[in-house]
């Protein structure tokens, strides 16, 4: 039995041995040299002793695990130069990340030895003097981020020689100088925006957007057209005796049959688009008639539209039937129309189906809702109730929803990028809005539940503002479509009936879709099902997390922190559990203290002070994973 043991004893040695053994020996000697000798205020579990390909946080070695290829220690507390002759030794490493950390001095010259680099991310640090001259040792390197730092000097033209290139960021620098003519076909994102740059924007680059060269000194010159051939000066023809050739006779007759053709079709295009007009008129009529056509031909007269008080608008069924109507969307709860009535503005209508509940509950819970009075809520003006036909009606809102404004046209030319204050106005109304349904109902535990981005507006002041509050008491349980079933909680998606816990993960949906940019469920090319919830978790968990930020955000400086500290709420939100997340009166003080930290006057770049104890991204926002990593699951 002695001996058993013995042996097993000595298996287990043996094979930690070999673990150990089986690591890179030289890059983790690289990694702790480098970690050693460079300041930092909080501790990595990287120990001479443990594995290095399996244990050490943020490492990532090849598939033998006999080379170390990725290392990424966002906001980990760095702080001083780059000790030389450390990382330059990781001579596989394909991508390093070293953002939002407080690095300073130049860049490492010793980088040069890294010639596999592909991802280079060292933005968000205090970096300072010239860019390298030579980018050509770096000729698979497909990503550069430098943004947010201290660089000065020329931008080289060396980067140009880079046929891999697809992301390069240079923004918030001190850049200074023209820009090179960067003609890399590959380059999809540009970035030089706030730095001292002069001249003019090289023609190769004039297919970005002008916000990425902002806040610079630069003219951005258009090709001038091509100018018509000068005829030389031909001798003046004597007047008297003029006689045409036959070639100018045919020319003449030619011209002459081309003219009646253009005539001939000019007449008939003419004919056409009067023909089509009438059809676009058709159309019109069509889509005008649509809200009444939905409705029953012959609506109850005994039914009356019911106003709430406080309402100024004054109009019937009949006038909101025969109003123009513009279908905006269909949802959860029905046909949503934008209706142009007559005398009374613009308002919203929203056509219920599936409503399952009798005509004196109904009228109770529009009541509740009706009831509700605060600038975060959108405010039900009116409901109509029939046998057939049960309408809600709502201030119009003309600048679309946050879905819209969030999602619209990305990655199309001329779309205006949702900046983060409005993003954090965003939240903190929605916040406020929720909270105080929550609240303020009494002992009806009155719920949202439909929270989501296509159900929020912006009001006057450009908070966040909520709609569609309540109406889930009224339809009968049914599956989301796909879209909206990424905001829902776990146990909703079980037993089909929100709380108000299940509001609070809905909110935390919301927060994680403000800050990626991504929808909750997106479907990837192979139709593969990706849910904004799992992806977060994943990326946190794997210490990734400003992999996670939207990339529209890059470009606003000094906000990495807020975006943590948001981050952070959001994962509590979504916790699997309801007895994890917190209550919404405590979301919005920790989405208010976000805010608060905005609210005062945000240092400029160049006096941004200096970062004595950087957030610690993985640490921080541990506990909040720990509660929030179960719900990868929906």
């Amino acid at each position: 039995m002695n001996s058993k043991k013995a042996f097993l004893f000595i298996f287990f040695f043996v094979s930690i041995f070999s673990q150990i053994a089986a690591d890179p020996v030289e890059d983790k000697q690289a990694l702790l040299d480098f970690f050693h000798n460079i300041s930092h205020s909080h501790s990595l579990n990287w120990k001479e002793k443990t594995s290095v390909c399996k244990t050490w946080t943020g490492v990532t070695c090849n598939s033998n695990q006999s080379r170390v290829i990725a290392v990424r220690l966002p906001g980990a507390g760095l702080q001083g130069p780059i000790p030389s002759n450390t990382l330059s030794r990781l001579s596989a490493i394909q991508f390093l990340s070293l953002r939002l950390n407080a690095i300073s001095g130049p860049f490492p010259s010793d980088f040069s030895k890294l010639v596999n680099l592909n991802s280079l991310h060292l933005q968000y640090n205090k970096f300072s003097g010239p860019l390298p001259s030579d980018f050509s040792v770096w000729q698979n390197l497909s990503i550069i981020d430098l943004s947010d730092n201290g660089f000065n000097g020329t931008i080289p033209s060396s980067i140009s020689n880079l046929t891999h290139l697809t992301y390069l960021n240079l923004s918030n620098n001190s850049l200074s100088g023209e820009i090179p003519d960067l003609n890399i076909p590959s380059l999809q994102l540009l970035n030089l925006a706030n730095n001292s740059l002069t001249g003019s924007v090289p023609k190769s680059l004039q297919r970005f957007p002008s916000s990425m060269f902002s806040g610079n000194n630069l003219t951005v010159e258009n090709a001038p057209s091509p100018a018509f051939p000068v005829q030389p000066p031909s001798a003046q023809p004597s007047k008297k005796g003029i006689k045409l050739s036959e070639p100018a006779i045919l020319g003449i007759v030619i011209v002459g049959c081309v003219l009646l053709f253009v005539i001939a079709a000019v007449f008939m295009m003419l004919c056409c688009a009067n023909g089509r007009k009438d059809g676009v008129q058709g159309k019109e009529k069509k889509k005008e008639a649509s809200l009444k056509k939905g409705a029953s031909e012959k609506p109850d007269k005994s039914e009356k539209l019911v106003f709430f008080e406080g309402t100024n608008l004054a109009f019937d069924l009949e006038d909101l039937l025969r109003a123009s109507a513009e279908v905006l969307g269909k949802g959860t709860f029905g046909t949503t129309y934008k209706a142009a009535l007559e005398d009374a503005g613009t308002v919203v209508v929203k056509r219920l189906k599936e409503v399952s509940v009798g005509k004196r509950e109904f009228e109770q819970q529009m009541e509740v809702i009706g009831s509700i009075r605060h600038e975060n809520v959108a405010a039900l003006r009116a409901y109509y109730y029939s046998k057939e036909e049960k309408l809600v009606v709502y201030d119009y809102y003309d600048q679309g929803s946050v879905s819209a404004m969030l999602h619209g046209k990305r990655g199309e030319e001329g779309r205006i990028p949702l900046d983060w204050e409005t993003r954090l106005r965003i939240a903190i109304g929605a916040a406020r809005g929720i909270a105080y349904v929550h609240t303020q109902s009494g002992g009806n535990k009155l719920v949202h539940g439909n929270l989501k981005a296509s159900n929020i507006f912006l009001n006057s002041e450009r908070y966040g503002c909520v709609s569609d509050v309540g109406l889930v008491a009224l339809m009968n349980p049914m599956p989301a479509p796909m879209r909206a079933a990424g905001y829902r909680a776990p146990e909703v998606t079980d037993t089909r009936k929100a709380t108000q816990a299940s509001d609070v993960y809905s909110f935390g949906v919301l927060l994680l879709e403000l800050l990626t940019g991504k929808s909750p469920i997106q479907t990837t090319g192979g139709h593969e099902i990706v849910h904004l919830v799992r992806w977060v978790n994943s990326v946190v968990r794997e210490e990734w997390t400003a992999e996670v930020f939207d990339i529209e955000l890059l470009r606003y400086p000094n906000i990495e922190e807020e975006m943590v500290e948001m981050l952070q709420i959001g994962m509590t939100c979504v916790a699997r559990m309801p007895e994890d997340r917190p209550k919404m009166p405590d979301v919005v003080k920790l989405v208010e203290e976000v805010r608060r930290v905005n609210t005062g006057s945000r240092p400029s770049a160049e006096l941004r002070p200096e970062i004595t104890n950087p957030t610690p991204i993985a640490a921080d926002i541990g506990a909040a994973t720990a509660l929030a990593s179960s719900s990868t699951t929906l």
